[in-house]
């Protein structure tokens, strides 16, 4: 087995996580470890930075620093929402083959895996060697044949703390509390909310994912069922819940008010970024149940993938050894492939890293199951005992 002599590159994209550092410590310690290649560079911004020759020397980092940087949140290396074509990447390829770039690291979500594949295949067509590995990340945990993914079980654990604390404070002056959660089309984070619950009544009452239709009155009759018999009511909304007909009801509230929508630079309804959906939400409660509730409403916003001080160890670790296990495939003389994260054993936990071809995982998009949906306002058992060991311990409390 002969690997082709060169350089590599690094680069983070989409939205930033509380462990995606970890992930590059992991790539950049394993190459000066294996002498895979010869300089590391890192990309800033992402494909941007590869098109604009925006590059820094990631070789001469020490481990003391990679450890602190593994342990920092947010995409050190800064990155892009950019959607490479083919003309995109093409671009890129010509700007990498000229500093001799033969391994193509990066690390991100589903069009990353996606941005992979065709600088791979741009490559091959040039007859360059250049071999591209996709990394994992996503607090969304909607990569396919992944268990779960680097990024998720910080993010999960900030929100079940966060609905643990939020519940306390409803409890303590009872009302209705309206928690937005981010998920566009896949609930696995809203779900997270329900590890929050304890035999000292934190929690949600009521959970609403994108897997299932979003009904109004169904809505209302749920909450007015808790409120009665509870005296208040939480709930965690996705983002992402839509009507039959599969509108978001933030893109139906945007169409009401303004005609138009804001969309990103994918083409997608923008979501984040304000409160529209609970406010829409404790306005119907109000308009239904009664104007002098007490409905309060929060989005969480990207707090949930940057806050500093919640961190699922596991999930830290494993980012670190998808950096890791990227290079080892590439070592193993894949010409590419989008690394995987297969559970090999609830009791004890423990996970294999797997490589993939990388068509596999691009563009491709994993929800919640439905048997772990329960009513269309709720989890059920399994899917706690799914997500424990990715959040880890949550805070012990008590009450009188």
């Amino acid at each position: 087995m002969t690997l082709p002599a060169g350089n590599a590159i690094i680069a983070q994209s989409g939205g930033p996580t509380v462990v995606i550092n970890a992930s590059l410590a992991g790539v950049v310690e394993a190459i000066q470890e294996s002498g895979l290649a010869g300089s590391i560079f890192g990309a800033r911004h992402a494909v941007r930075g590869m098109l604009e020759g925006h590059l820094c020397d990631l070789g001469q980092l020490d481990q003391d620093s990679l450890n602190k940087i593994a342990h920092t949140p947010g995409a050190t290396l800064g990155s892009s929402r950019d959607k490479p074509d083919e003309d995109y990447c093409r671009k890129i390829f010509e700007q990498l083959s000229t500093r001799d770039i033969r391994y193509f690291f990066y690390i991100g979500g589903n069009d990353s895996a996606d941005t992979c594949r065709i600088i791979s295949e741009v490559s091959q067509d040039a007859g360059y060697e250049l071999r591209a590995f996709h990394v994992p990340k996503t607090i969304d945990n909607d990569l396919v044949l992944n268990d779960h993914t680097p990024g998720f079980g910080s993010a999960a654990k900030f929100v079940a703390c966060a609905l643990m604390g939020d519940s306390l404070d409803n409890k303590a002056l009872p009302g209705i509390k309206i928690d937005v959660i981010m998920g566009r089309h896949a609930g696995f984070l809203t779900a997270a909310s329900a590890l929050a619950r304890t035999e000292h009544g934190t929690g949600p009452n009521l959970i609403y994912l994108p897997e299932s239709i979003f009904d109004i009155d169904r809505f209302i009759t749920d909450v007015d069922r808790v409120y009665s018999k509870e005296g208040r009511c939480m709930i965690a909304v996705s983002e992402g819940i839509h009507n039959a007909e599969g509108t978001s009801i933030t893109q139906m509230l945007a169409e009401q008010l303004s005609g138009s929508v804001e969309r990103d630079a994918h083409g997608n309804v923008q979501l984040s970024g304000s409160g529209a959906l609970g406010d829409y939400l404790a306005r119907l409660i109000r308009e239904r149940l009664g104007s002098k509730l007490r409905v309060r409403a929060d989005t969480f916003g990207y707090l949930q993938r940057s806050f500093a001080d919640c961190v699922s160890a596991s999930d830290r670790t494993e980012a670190r050894e998808s950096g890791r296990a990227a290079v080892q495939a590439a070592l193993d003389d894949h010409i590419g492939a989008s690394l995987t994260i297969r559970r090999t054993s609830d009791h004890p936990y423990t996970v294999e890293y797997v490589p993939v071809p990388l068509q596999e995982v691009a563009r491709k998009t994993k929800v919640m199951p439905a048997s772990w949906i329960k009513d269309g306002c709720d989890v059920t058992e399994d899917f706690i005992e799914y997500a424990k060991p990715l959040v880890g311990p949550l805070p012990v409390i008590g009450s009188i």
